[in-house]
């Protein structure tokens, strides 16, 4: 165990993939919303709004009630609630029977389960593997500023 480690190497190693967000999840919970921008490098399961975009999680989960309003970068991509807006994904894709996309979807590999409805355009190809297309795309797009006034 890391953390019993006699060795002072072995402790760190025990936190690296934590430190790189490999191994973290984030959650947005039944009710809550989120106005802007997510980056993370690891899990992002939703079942809440995010009004904006999500990019480089190695893997969003979108559940039956969640909602994205925005573009999604990401290596694998489930959706089971509604996205508008595009989705990239480097390895996978899964539209589940409850979902709805407004959108196009860029990926090298796709399931559609019978009920998902997409609008848009599906291109699959090995291009979208390369991350850094990813983050040439990103680079070019302004990020917006988001104000909520009460």
């Amino acid at each position: 165990m890391a953390i019993f480690a006699k060795d002072q190497n072995d402790r760190n190693d025990g936190r690296s993939a934590a430190q790189n967000g490999e191994g973290t999840l984030s959650l947005v919970g039944v009710g809550m919303r989120v106005i802007g921008d997510i980056e993370s490098n690891g899990v992002i399961k939703i079942e809440g709004t995010v009004e904006g975009c999500i990019r480089g999680a190695r893997q969003v989960l979108l559940g039956r009630q969640g909602e994205i309003t925005g573009d999604v970068y990401a290596r694998d991509v489930v959706i089971g609630g509604r996205v508008s807006g595009n989705v990239f994904a480097s390895e996978r894709v899964e539209v589940q029977g409850t979902s709805s996309v407004q959108g196009d979807i860029h990926t090298k590999s796709i399931v559609v389960l019978e009920g998902a409805r997409i609008n848009g355009t599906v291109k699959m190809d090995d291009s979208v593997s390369d991350e850094r297309q990813f983050d040439a795309d990103q680079q070019q797009q302004p990020l917006p500023a988001v104000a909520v006034m009460r």
